[in-house]
């Protein structure tokens, strides 16, 4: 799985591009699979979870082609609609195919996903909207096999506000017969962004970064050219990695929009920065201090669905709070293993207390110790390294593939900020 060897205590200064968001392409090579003409997605980040869902696609019989950051995907040919276990183990979103499959071929069969442990992540909401369209579960033992002969537009209400649930059914119903109401939808950038991908390809979804999504079904749906639009997550993970060691970057490539809840609990913890139309400017040298609430009350930085603070930026928020004079409590609300990682940051001497698995009390600041580790998931595991890189001394991440799943040329992003890591 590898390693990384990180000798911290630098301040990190610098400039970044942000990559391309890969929670956007990883369902949009599904979506590829709903139109037998030319799909070419661009700003595509080169990391793990791109090639193990661009695996699957081959074994499906997807012609891929890549050049550089720009992804070339032809399903004129789908020759199976059946995909193995090990490939399904490998991702969380091998789940998508199963719309697009049903659509082209009238079944499909797959194996529940894989993807980070962090808690229970229901099915439910996929199968409730694809089974209310028409689809029918021919066995919930593994794998689950689907069949259809006709899928319908449905008026639907998800009772979560699923991310992928909302990206699988959206795509299936932009086939079906007449219209779907998809209520209670997910609504982060990166389904905005699936949503106008499809539209590019001919698809009429209306209501895009609303919690109502109006899809029309259309008889076919053509090739197109599309870039991806950044990742957020990466762009706020290296904020916290930057503050936390007490320095400043700039990230260019960014849409403002995408940060202002951001911006609001940065604020919290002391940290300013400014948005412009294509960059973000966060100057170095901040102190880090927490704001109270009123009547000097701790504030709680909790998670929630789009437009409230992602559930994937608590992990690195938590690490920057240990940098940061005062006490604040982090509620994760959607993911209940997703707090467990705080336990190597104590042994590095943070000033923490779990509470419950959902919660987390942080004192600081507190000069965190190197020591030797391993990252549990994507998240955590870039938490870990922001750890590594503010304790003085030489700190060992196990399992960094882990992390290379999410994150793309971390090593180089963070040498070019002037942290010292290499992978052995």
């Amino acid at each position: 799985m590898g390693k990384f060897r990180i000798n911290g205590g630098k301040v990190l200064n610098g400039t970044l591009s942000v990559s391309g968001n890969k929670n956007a392409v990883l369902p949009m090579i599904a979506a590829a699979l709903l139109t037998d003409e030319v799909v070419t997605i661009k700003n595509v980040p080169d990391i793990l979870d791109v090639a193990n869902m661009l695996e699957a696609a081959s074994f499906l019989g997807v012609e891929i082609s890549r050049d550089k950051s720009s992804l070339v995907l032809n399903a004129s040919n789908i020759r199976d609609n059946s995909i193995p276990k090990h490939l399904c183990d490998r991702t969380r979103t091998s789940l998508l195919f199963t719309g697009p499959l049903l659509m082209r071929t009238g079944g499909a069969s797959l194996w529940p996903p894989g993807g980070d442990v962090i808690g229970r992540r229901r099915l439910d909401s996929h199968f409730y909207g694809l089974t209310t369209m028409g689809a029918r579960l021919l066995s919930e033992n593994y794998p689950y096999v689907f069949k259809s002969e006709r899928i319908v537009g449905k008026d639907l209400f998800l009772d979560e506000a699923s991310v992928t649930a909302t990206e699988h059914i959206m795509m299936t119903a932009t086939l079906a017969d007449g219209t779907t109401y998809i209520r209670n939808a997910a609504a982060e950038p990166h389904v905005q962004d699936l949503a106008h991908f499809l539209n590019s390809m001919g698809a009429d979804i209306r209501g895009i970064g609303t919690n109502t999504l109006e899809i029309h079904g259309v008889e076919k749906l053509k090739g197109t050219t599309y870039t991806v639009c950044e990742d957020h997550i990466e762009a706020g993970s290296f904020l916290a990695m930057a503050a936390a060691t007490g320095g400043g970057v700039t990230l260019k490539g960014i849409s403002p929009k995408y940060f202002w809840m951001t911006r609001r609990v940065f604020e919290k913890f002391g940290i300013h920065f400014e948005l412009k139309d294509n960059a973000l400017i966060m100057p170095s040298g901040q102190e880090l201090v927490i704001k109270p609430d009123l009547s000097n009350a701790i504030p709680v930085i909790s998670d929630g669905p789009w437009p409230q603070y992602p559930s994937d930026m608590m992990s690195c928020t938590i690490v920057m709070a240990t940098r940061t004079r005062g006490n604040v409590l982090f509620f994760e609300k959607m993911f209940e293993s997703r707090i467990y990682f705080v336990d190597n940051l104590i042994r590095m001497g943070a000033n923490a207390i779990v509470c419950d698995p959902h919660r987390v009390v942080i004192s600081g600041p507190t000069q965190l110790r190197p020591t030797e580790m391993s990252s549990p998931d994507i998240r955590a595991g870039m938490a870990l390294l922001i750890a590594a890189l503010c304790a003085k001394g030489t700190s060992i991440i196990h399992h960094a593939d882990v992390i290379k799943r999410g994150y793309e040329a971390v090593e180089e992003k963070i040498s070019a900020l002037g942290g010292d890591i290499e992978s052995f």
